[in-house]
């Protein structure tokens, strides 16, 4: 068994074929690339039961050998493709489950199983491959176009595959980073084999909406804050493409809850041990939110607020001037976003090639007692939001906003350090302080409508009813936020003994 160690990167046919010309390969090649055709036939039950167990079948003809491989198990960790591979060659376009494959076949993939299985999609492309030395490490370049072709439909390749032979993984990102700087390029999340597959169910891209790990405590601080970072970067790399290109708007959601997770945790490590990379990369998270919120907020306004009100653009009350102005702005803020791909690919590059750095070694020599430290962070926090409610009024928009800010940073550490405490109790508290989250988050979209409003400036009938109705959900949700924190006050601080 092998295991593959890999970066997938998408780009288009012409910066494909640029690249090809580029000098950056032939200058570290350790020996002159070679070109194939690479025809593959994939297997599976008519249910699909590899698919479901996350394993992979497939023949690839390469030349005139046969090759029958198994793929199964692994992860992505920092955008790093990672799978088990256990591969044999055999005599033609055929299975073959002699006594001549290990035991690991037999136990992956039972007779029972073995005599449904059936070809399901094909995968026909050029592979241009070298090996280049970067950096110390080697690494194999592969450039693929071709096409998946299954249940009548054609999904076309164009892709890079920089998989690790020798060295760290980290040379592996800053290869991809070289590349970055001659033609656009995009992490790319979806395997082969997952795209051929939907092909077949006919499935299209999903929100990804991430989930803090079950983090242990005996794993110790450094590891879970390895996790849950590597985590929120999963979030953000699997929805940034539909974030992108303006797809449903929990896409964009997602991206947000992943970057403020993020920002909180780089927050939590620059206070145990500082590294001028952090605040670097805080900045520009940072940065990044902001222009995430200005499109959020137009998608806000017009799914949540215009939407219900006007349903269609009609020409009465000035609705469909109201809708063209909307549109018309939220499509401005969404091609600023879109300026910003190279540097978003960067970023994530860049904080990829960080998380297998020394860093990390250098945070365990000063690796805090974790409930200490998630007593005095905890407590902290909790601090700065009781001053915050104390001096907020209650219907000033800004102050509810800092408090709105507060409780997410209460919240998403009180998510991590969780693990260390009594469960029923953490429970309870994190369940309401999302209450008070999302009361106040709707407060500060009743907020941002005002705001909208007030930059459209248009006095038609449509916009002042858009205001009444603002004015009407602001004050149910100021009447909800009292409840909440009424519950917010009677919680058990779990943290403390």
């Amino acid at each position: 068994m092998a295991i593959e160690t890999e970066l997938k990167l998408r780009l288009a046919p012409a910066h494909l074929a640029k690249l090809k010309r580029h000098g950056l390969f032939k200058a570290h090649q350790l020996a002159r690339a070679s070109t194939q055709r690479l025809y593959n036939v994939y297997f599976d039950t008519p249910e699909l039961d590899l698919h479901h167990s996350r394993m992979a079948l497939r023949l690839r003809r390469k030349g005139r050998l046969w090759l029958q491989t198994l793929k199964g198990g692994g992860a992505i960790k920092a955008g790093l493709h990672q799978r088990n591979e256990w591969e044999v060659p055999v005599r033609g376009e055929a299975l073959d489950f002699s006594a001549a494959l290990t035991a690991e076949w037999d136990e992956l993939l039972p007779v029972a199983l073995r005599e449904r299985l059936q070809p399901v999609f094909v995968t026909d492309f050029m592979r241009s491959t070298r090996i280049v030395e970067w950096q110390g490490a080697q690494i194999e370049v592969c450039m693929d176009q071709g096409q998946i072709s299954g249940a009548g439909g054609v999904h076309e390749i164009c892709e890079l595959e920089l998989e690790l032979k020798a060295g760290a993984p980290q040379h592996v990102f800053s290869l991809a980073l070289a590349i970055l700087k001659i033609v656009p390029i995009e992490i790319e999340m979806v395997n082969k084999a997952e795209y051929g597959f939907r092909l077949l169910s006919g499935a299209t891209e999903q929100p990804y909406k991430g989930v803090l790990p079950k983090l242990k405590p005996e794993q110790g601080l450094v590891a879970a804050l390895q996790t849950a970072l590597g985590a929120c970067l999963l979030q953000w790399q699997r929805n940034w493409r539909g974030a992108l290109v303006g797809a449903e708007g929990e896409f964009l959601h997602q991206v947000r809850v992943a970057l403020r997770r993020m920002r909180v945790l780089l927050h939590l490590m620059q206070q145990l041990r500082d590294d001028e990379t952090l605040g670097c990369f805080t900045a520009e998270l940072a940065d990044l939110s902001v222009l995430l919120g200005k499109v959020r907020d137009w998608d806000v306004f017009i799914a949540a607020t215009l939407q219900p009100l006007y349903p269609k653009p009609l020409k009465r009350d000035g609705a469909a001037l109201l809708w063209e102005s909307c549109t018309d702005h939220r499509s401005a803020n969404h091609a600023q976003l879109q300026t910003t791909a190279a540097e978003v690919q960067s970023l994530m590059l860049r904080f990829a090639q960080w998380m297998y750095s020394d860093y990390w070694q250098r945070l365990e020599m000063d690796e805090p007692h974790v409930r200490d430290l998630a007593a005095h962070r905890l407590n902290k926090q909790t601090h700065h939001m009781a001053l915050q409610l104390a001096r907020s009024d209650s219907r000033d928009a800004y102050q509810l906003h800092e408090l709105r800010i507060m409780a997410k940073k209460l919240r998403y550490i009180a998510e991590f350090f969780a693990p260390w405490f009594d469960d029923k109790h953490t429970v309870d508290f994190l369940h309401t302080l999302s209450e008070v989250q999302q009361e106040l988050g709707q407060i500060n979209d009743a907020s941002s409508a005002y705001r909208i409003l007030d930059e459209l400036a248009l006095d038609v009938v449509a916009a002042h009813r858009v205001r009444d109705a603002v004015s009407v959900a602001m004050h149910e949700h100021f009447l909800g936020l009292s409840l909440v924190l009424k519950r917010y006050d009677k919680q058990k601080i779990f943290w403390r003994d």
